[in-house]
């Protein structure tokens, strides 16, 4: 009885690390990013709305292509923003929190704005206006 009581136990544990320990290996998250908010200004190129974020290319005034990462599916449709809201060639401006390696033109937006519209992908994110 008793190995088959530690058996259920380290099952039971090995379970709760896996479950625990999965989002940390996942890519999803803000540990890469720099706390201070970044505004970025530019033309899109490219949209994808493909889990696991639907992300855009965005080239800035400099002709740096930037990868931007917008919202899990559901937290970018709830913010108004589809596949169908811009186009490649529409201009952009991006609020989010860039990489923290500085070498890496790459951005996860909170606020996304098009048009005088705003998109806020992570609304309790957004540093005080």
């Amino acid at each position: 009885m008793k190995t088959l009581s530690r058996m259920a136990l380290g099952a039971t544990l090995m379970t709760l690390a896996l479950a625990a320990g999965g989002p940390a290996l996942a890519h999803h998250g803000w540990s890469w990013a720099e706390t201070e908010q970044t505004e970025l200004e530019g033309t899109i190129e490219t949209i994808s709305m493909s889990p696991p974020h639907p992300s855009l290319e965005v080239r800035d005034a400099d002709g740096t292509l930037w990868q931007v990462d917008l919202g899990n599916p559901n937290q970018t449709e709830r913010s108004g923003f589809t596949g169908d809201t811009a186009q490649p060639g529409d201009a952009i401006t991006v609020l989010g929190n860039r990489n923290s390696d500085a070498s890496r033109a790459h951005i996860k937006a909170v606020r996304i704005t098009i048009d005088g519209t705003n998109y806020d992908m992570y609304p309790e994110r957004i540093a005080a206006e």
